[in-house]
């Protein structure tokens, strides 16, 4: 909205600055920020009226987690994601340009995907049903968006040619230019709800997963930069893609929603995400990678998500196989604090995962160099 402001620099040259990407990228994070810090103390106050506690932290399958995080967890409130969403959404409705598609695909994503976690968070800690939604449930309707989404990523101009590419890093041309729409589509689909269901796994200790966040929204906001600078996408041989630019300012916004959400979600969390903010925040990373054909990117730059995910999925598959575990627990934070030689505190955890979610991030920028 207030990139219509430059048609003002004539009569006032400042007015500039509002065209400029860079500018409204950074000034979306400090506005997200900002309404995070706001909004969050009287959000919080509701939803602790509302509801306390994740039915679904505390597992039979692990009951020494019980024991090591306290009672006060299951007191501290949770679907604090609606504090994300809107955080991010009022402060991308600001500075981004409002008709540019791909902005709406991506918020679009993060409230439909934020509904279903929303929807799956009330039945657990307000009806008290910890079942939730089935997980058949909420496969169907994640599949049901995507599939919307990738109908129109073939229909929009800017991105019909690259939707059936398949690009991998450090190759500079389409290893596949056409893939099928059919494999295209389950290829996008498997990047989107894979990341959405990665990032709700990461979800268990306080900051870890909005913090990982963050370092993701920031290596995409220089993806997304590049994609939409028609000389950078040329030198660095990346798909230039119009209007991608808008993205990194999505992708600013939700850098600055994600640290105004960790300012409660730092240990000892005020407010959990749930998956409200989970689901909504890698369904949306999910869209952004797929826009911008970064998706196997998404392997390095994501990689403590990626890690959590490969780590549930390594234990119930040993597990049925040989009735035997790979880690203490699954997801592989809990792994670190629950093993026999020299656990790790929750803080301690947390911060390791950061610094390596952060080294994963310049990596996954650095690629676009090595090609």
């Amino acid at each position: 909205m207030l990139y219509y402001l430059h048609y003002l620099s004539e009569q006032w040259s400042v007015l500039r600055v509002f065209q400029y990407i860079t500018v409204r990228a950074f000034a979306g994070a400090g506005t997200a920020f900002l309404i995070s810090l706001l909004v969050g103390p009287w959000l919080i106050r509701r939803l602790g009226k509302l509801c306390s506690g994740d039915a679904t932290r505390y597992r039979d399958d692990a009951p020494a987690l019980d024991n090591l995080h306290g009672e006060n967890k299951k007191r501290t409130p949770t679907m604090g994601g609606i504090l994300i969403i809107a955080a991010v959404s009022a402060a991308c409705l600001l500075w981004a340009v409002p008709g540019n598609p791909l902005v709406w695909l991506v918020l679009g994503t993060m409230w439909a995907f934020g509904a279903i976690g929303f929807a799956d968070d009330y039945i657990k800690v307000v009806r008290r049903r910890p079942g939730g939604l089935s997980a058949r449930g909420k496969l169907l309707l994640q599949v049901f968006w995507v599939a919307l989404v990738f109908g129109i990523i073939l229909f929009l101009p800017m991105t019909r040619e690259y939707a059936r590419h398949l690009m991998v890093p450090f190759i500079k041309t389409p290893v596949l230019s056409d893939v099928g729409v059919l494999l295209a589509f389950v290829f996008a689909l498997l990047v989107i709800i894979g990341a959405s269901n990665a990032v709700n796994l990461t979800d268990g200790l306080d900051g870890l997963a909005i913090g990982c966040t963050g370092s993701v929204a920031l290596a995409y906001l220089v993806l997304a930069y590049v994609a939409g600078h028609i000389q950078f996408a040329g030198y660095l041989q990346v798909p230039y893609i119009v209007g991608a630019g808008e993205l990194a300012v999505f992708c600013g916004c939700l850098l600055g929603g994600a640290l105004g959400f960790l300012w409660f979600n730092c240990h000892p969390a005020q407010v959990f995400m749930g998956d409200t903010g989970s689901l909504a925040l890698g369904g949306a990373i999910g869209v952004t990678a797929v826009l911008l054909k970064h998706e196997l990117a998404l392997l390095v730059i994501g990689g403590v998500f990626v890690l959590e995910a490969a780590s549930v999925i390594m234990q119930v598959g040993w597990f049925k196989w040989r009735r035997r575990r790979i880690f203490a627990c699954a997801p592989l934070h809990h792994h670190f604090e629950l093993k026999k030689t020299n656990p790790w505190s929750e803080t301690q955890v947390t911060i390791r995962f950061w610094i390596i979610s952060i080294i994963c991030a310049l990596c996954g920028i650095l690629m676009l160099k090595i090609r």
